[in-house]
């Protein structure tokens, strides 16, 4: 019988704030807190939209799931062939900017992972050979690319620039990026 009381008093309730009978100043206020309401649910839907929380919350896991893979794991598997064929050509500048990309390509995944630093070479600092074997030769090859950036006199050769994309292949795949 309590139930039935609570549950009549509950309809009562409801119907008497949704009912035309309020007059005044609470037809003021109602309408108020309803447009309130509308601007607040508003503003959480733009929030969810603008912000990458909702697409790695659901897109991003829903895509590892469903592929086995990791997420961006084909567009960096296409972008690195970009950097492979970059190496098939004679220009040593293209070798230089297979190399840059490269490096430019660990650096995202690593902070994608969630290495913190600013830039790469505080994220390696902050790898162990635990989470990378080739962790010395990632640093080097990391200091080859800055010596590519800060001397536009460096010399670059194929077999160099091939090790060192072996030596960023290697470090990607261990990540499981490749």
């Amino acid at each position: 019988m309590p139930n039935i009381l609570q549950s009549l008093q509950i309809n009562t309730l409801i119907s008497y704030f949704i009912s035309p009978k309020f007059g005044g100043w609470l037809l003021i206020l109602k309408i108020s807190f309803i447009v309130f309401s509308l601007f607040l649910l508003g503003f959480i839907i733009f929030a969810l939209i603008k912000t990458t929380w909702l697409k790695r919350l659901i897109i991003y896991d829903l895509q590892e799931f469903l592929t086995y893979r990791p997420y961006g794991s084909r567009k960096s598997e296409k972008d690195w062939q970009k950097i492979k064929n970059r190496l098939e050509t004679d220009m040593e500048s293209e070798y230089k900017l297979a190399v840059i990309e490269a490096d430019s390509i660990f650096n995202e995944i690593l902070k994608r992972m969630g290495f913190g630093g600013e830039s790469l070479g505080e994220r390696l600092e902050k790898l162990t050979v635990a989470s990378l074997p080739n962790i010395n030769e990632a640093r080097e090859a990391h200091k080859i690319r800055n010596n590519i950036i800060h001397d536009p006199t460096y010399k670059l050769t194929l077999d160099e620039a091939k090790k060192i994309i072996i030596i960023y292949e290697k470090s990607l795949t261990d990540l499981q990026a490749l």
